[in-house]
């Protein structure tokens, strides 16, 4: 019931939440095809991964039209298919009310949090996955469930990749399935102004008492994209410690 023989596509992986899930994937029997903006970073991942045979480098920018080719193409050449998916990267560079974002930017959050992950979807599907099934994990959050203090706008792209998963789910059932993850606040550089100088305390918000490790994700997107889970389609499933229990992140 592993993924031996399978391929897998993880943006946004050089580091944190990413490589965690390519780590995880690699040792179910998966091949994984990384990318993130740094080769350097991104070939040091590959290291830690095993290596060329099991592991995949690709530089770019996850809402570049021509990287996603070159990805997909890539995949398929080196491992011969292209099998899963995990678009995980985005961005947030900005806090604040909602009436404060700056529309440029918003716009470029939308581009690569959800519009970027209907393309690899579209990309990955005429590759292979249309002929040959497939599974697609999205990466949301808890942010995009409730309102967020101070990062809203993010929250809204994530809760409208949540909404796309859904009409991906059923536009592309029943060879493909699409699901998404929304974790709470996770140990990783990208969520460090979230709880850093003061982990004790926003931890103790938490139920379970602690904040989320990457590879706590990692382990819920393998269930996902695995034969275990093949009769899960369309679900946004939480990976918080119970923090959504107490009405969300703020």
């Amino acid at each position: 019931m592993g993924l031996d023989g399978r391929t897998a596509i993880v943006t946004g992986a050089s580091r944190g939440i990413g490589l965690a899930i390519a780590r995880r994937l690699v040792r179910d029997g998966a091949r994984v095809v990384i990318t993130g903006r740094t080769q350097e970073t991104l070939d040091q991942a590959v290291q830690t991964l095993g290596g060329r045979e099991h592991a995949l480098a690709v530089a770019g920018k996850a809402a570049d039209p021509e990287h996603r080719s070159q990805v997909v193409a890539a995949a398929v050449a080196t491992y011969g298919s292209v099998d899963l998916l995990v678009n995980n990267a985005g961005i947030n560079p900005i806090y604040g009310k909602l009436l404060d974002v700056d529309q440029t930017v918003a716009a470029k959050m939308v581009d690569t949090n959800v519009l970027a992950a209907i393309a690899w979807v579209k990309a990955c599907r005429d590759a292979w996955m249309r002929a040959h099934g497939g599974a697609v994990v999205n990466l949301s959050s808890v942010a995009g469930l409730s309102p967020s203090p101070g990062i809203g706008w993010y929250g809204a792209t994530k809760a409208m990749l949540s909404r796309v998963t859904q009409e991906l789910a059923v536009e592309l059932a029943p060879e493909i399935r699409v699901n998404a993850v929304a974790p709470a606040v996770v140990k990783t550089k990208f969520a460090g102004a979230l709880y850093e100088g003061r982990e004790d305390k926003v931890a103790a918000t938490y139920p379970l008492g602690r904040l989320g490790r990457p590879e706590d994700v990692a382990s819920l997107v393998w269930f996902l994209l695995s034969d275990e889970a093949s009769w899960i389609t369309g679900q946004t499933v939480t990976v918080d410690g119970g923090l959504t229990l107490k009405g969300g992140i703020s």
